[in-house]
Order: C-alpha cells, then structure tokens, then sequence
C-alpha cells in the first residue's frame, strides 16, 4: 500500500492526548476493559515518530471484545478487522471528530485498536515500549532509523515498516520475546508482493 511516510520530533502533547482518548474510552467502556495502554513510539518521550497516537484497548474475551466493537463503532470508529492479527481488532475513523462525544471537537491524529488479553500484539508493544523507554540510547538509534526510512521511502509505508523489523525483533529478543512470535512478527511486517 503506499501511503506518505512522515516521522516528526517527539512532541510532548501525545501523552496529554492519549490521557483525553483514555478519559472518553473509560467512560463510554466502564466495565468492559481491563486495560488502556499509549503503546508505538508516541509512548516514547524523546523519541521521533509518526504523529499518530498508538492506543491498546485490552479486554478480558471475545464477549467483552464484541461488546466493546459495538460500542466504539457508535462513537464513529469504523471496524476493520484483524488486519492478519489474531486477536486484535483494529479501526479507522471517517472524520478527525471521531470519537463523537459529548463536545464535538477535532481529536488528533490515532490508531485504536481492541486486543484480547494476552495476546503476542499486546506483549510484543508493551514489551518494545518498555525496552525503548529505559534505554534512551536504543530509542535514539530507532529514531535515526525511522527517519532515514521515511526520506529513503517517502510513500511506502510499507517498504518503511519492513525495512525496521530488524532493530524491533533485536530489541523485543533482548527483552525476552519468545522467538515463535518473533517470527510472526517478522511475516506479518513484510511488504507485500
């Protein structure tokens, strides 16, 4: 698929976004999830990235998980599926107003998406997160790498993805991700064709 590719400074509004996303989630989904984690490198303070906010809804099981869909899709979140995930569901929103709720306003820039508790996705983001947050010197070097990435593949988000696989199975083998789901990790991550 090709799609622009822009990697930004760090900006220290993502955390204060996610905090306003997770404050409407936990409203709207009181008693259905078990926890709301900033996870992608937004989560990272310091470190460049997309500007687009990573957000983890986790759920205790597939009840609560439909429940949830059917929630989140009347706030005008539209369901798209696994997207080859097992376990995680993802969403896309038609208009920067969604979430629709009480005031209309514009929200920033996010992917959301509703995984099962456990789940490799889940470990894998909480894991990679974690890692890069305690060793600043790791989150740099990813940096450097994504930028280099987006001007060498300014419109392949693709090509952009799978060309930083390796630093990210690296940095998830050092923090003991089990080698299986690393290489679930490394299919999935490949450009298609």
């Amino acid at each position: 698929m090709k799609k622009e590719v822009i990697v930004v400074p760090y900006d220290p509004s993502w955390p204060q976004t996610f905090q306003e996303l997770k404050k409407v989630y936990q409203e709207v989904l009181v008693g259905l999830l078990l926890d709301i984690q900033h996870v992608g490198s937004t989560s990272v303070p310091g470190l460049a990235a997309k500007p687009k906010i990573d957000i983890d809804l986790v759920v205790e099981n597939e009840i609560k998980k439909e429940e949830v869909i059917r929630r989140l899709e009347e706030l005008g979140y539209v369901h798209v599926g696994d997207l080859g995930i097992a376990g995680r569901e993802a969403f896309k929103r038609p208009s920067d107003k969604v979430p629709f709720h009480k005031n209309e306003r514009s929200w920033p820039l996010h992917n959301l998406y509703v995984c099962i508790e456990g789940i490799p996705a889940v470990l894998n983001h909480l894991l990679f997160r974690d890692y890069l947050r305690q060793q600043p010197e790791t989150a740099e070097a990813y940096g450097q790498l994504k930028k280099a990435l987006a001007k060498a593949h300014p419109d392949d988000i693709d090509a952009y993805v799978e060309k930083k696989t390796a630093f990210i199975i690296e940095v998830l083998r050092k923090a003991g991700f089990p080698q299986q789901e690393l290489k679930a990790i490394i299919e999935q991550n490949k450009a298609p064709g």
